[in-house]
């Protein structure tokens, strides 16, 4: 299978071409040409199919031409060694818990899967790939312990100073080696409009292989499908099921879409928002109108110009009534979201973390009688535990796992929201 770019300026390119350049040189986004219908045998069997398995015969769809089977069942059965639990609050809403994971966020899935297909990819090479990425909260420390110590890859992380949280940031920041953490005086767009710059500037592509593990790559965006797959085989019986999306820079929302075109029965979806509420107004009025990124309890979301627009459009040939048909927009800002945590606390004894209330109460507004509700936990509470504490008007035990990163040294670099001193770093 070949992969185009979303602005069709390009050539279509290999999986392995894909994955290895990341950004196609017409600044689109890489996209499948087709989007396979798994067979219906595949759901029959799916009850019995583990993650890894589900995984190796979604993936084989794309990766087969550069990945030959025994080796791509060796990487799914690598980076996809963690349960995907759901857990039922009420009679109609469940939790897709995403946090099992190494970094105890969602984003493990994909890193792992990137990582593991550029080690494979390496092999081959002769010369050292460099990552970029850019993260508005958890997408960084996943991608720090997925690539920490992969031989022929450097890793250089960019995150807003003071929009993470402090054991975010001692993910991203406390394990040297062959990763290098940027702490940049701005946003998170700022971060993210540097590394495009970054990708498309002549000079640093002749000096260095770059790569992304934003969701930008497609390798990092593919295996985000699997566990809407994963979900739906442990409620099977449990239909129309509508899922509720955390959404900032759409990867996750997208691929439920994706799973959704290859054959998964999902009813809807919604697209549950911070006050980032971009694709929930674009939902309303049509327009596609980015502002400037507002800051939030629920900071990996703090995203004002999603990077997978161009393949939300894609999914839906740039039909707006389409997309309203499939998807529903909802948003709560910070007020509104503490409520949240605090409700679904006092009625079902769980907590949210401060992204997944926001899609547990657009749950809670919007489901439909006869519908079943999950909504996707993306991370631990404990990697908010002051919001939590905020929300829940008293203190909570802290989970044992966040001492071993807060106990940790952080070696990260600040740098100036400037094109040229990054520049500057990367070639120096």
């Amino acid at each position: 299978m070949k992969f185009f770019s979303t602005n069709r300026r390009s050539e279509p390119v290999s999986f392995k071409d894909a994955v290895i350049n990341s950004l196609p040189p017409d600044r689109g986004l890489y996209f499948p040409e087709y989007i396979p219908k798994l067979p219906s045998d595949f759901f029959t069997i799916l009850k019995s199919t583990s993650i890894p398995e589900i995984g190796f015969q979604v993936l084989a769809k794309f990766t087969e031409k550069d990945i030959p089977g025994s080796a791509l069942l060796e990487i799914t059965t690598d980076a996809f060694n963690f349960p995907v639990p759901i857990v039922q609050l009420n009679s109609n809403i469940y939790s897709l818990e995403l946090f099992h994971g190494p970094t105890y966020a969602f984003k493990d899935i994909g890193a792992r899967f990137l990582a593991r297909c550029l080690g494979y990819f390496t092999q081959y090479l002769n010369r050292e790939i460099t990552i970029l990425v850019a993260t508005s909260g958890d997408t960084g420390g996943a991608v720090a312990s997925a690539f920490h110590n992969v031989a022929g890859i450097n890793v250089v992380i960019l995150y807003p100073s003071g929009k993470v949280s402090n054991l975010q940031e001692k993910q991203l920041t406390t394990l040297g080696g062959n990763i290098h953490a940027l702490e940049v005086h701005g946003t998170f767009d700022d971060c993210q409009a540097l590394v495009k710059q970054a990708f498309l500037d002549n000079e640093i592509n002749q000096k260095l292989n770059l790569s992304s593990a934003n969701s930008i790559n497609i390798a990092r965006w593919l295996p985000q499908s699997l566990y809407y797959f994963e979900a739906f085989k442990q409620l099977r019986e449990k239909q129309p099921v509508v899922f509720s999306v955390p959404s900032g820079n759409y990867g996750n929302l997208t691929a439920g879409v994706f799973a959704q075109k290859m054959g998964l029965p999902i009813q809807r979806f919604i697209a549950a928002s911070n006050s980032n509420d971009v694709i929930p107004r674009y939902l309303k009025d049509g327009k596609y109108k980015p502002y400037p990124t507002i800051a939030t309890i629920a900071n990996a979301m703090d995203v004002g110009d999603p990077s997978n627009y161009p393949r939300f459009l894609e999914l839906f040939e740039n039909n707006v009534d389409s997309i309203r048909n499939s998807i529903e927009g909802f948003t709560l800002d910070d007020g509104e979201t503490l409520g949240a945590i605090k409700s679904c606390f006092i009625a079902n004894n769980y907590i949210t973390d401060p992204h997944g209330a926001i899609a547990y109460q657009a749950l809670q507004n919007n489901l439909r009688e006869n519908e079943t509700g999950i909504f996707l936990e993306t991370a631990h509470y404990g990697k908010f535990l002051s919001v939590i504490e905020r929300a829940l008007e008293h203190s909570i035990a802290k989970p044992e796992f966040t001492n071993k990163f807060l106990q940790k040294s952080s070696t990260n670099i600040p740098i100036n929201n400037n094109y040229e001193d990054f520049k500057a770093f990367l070639i120096d």
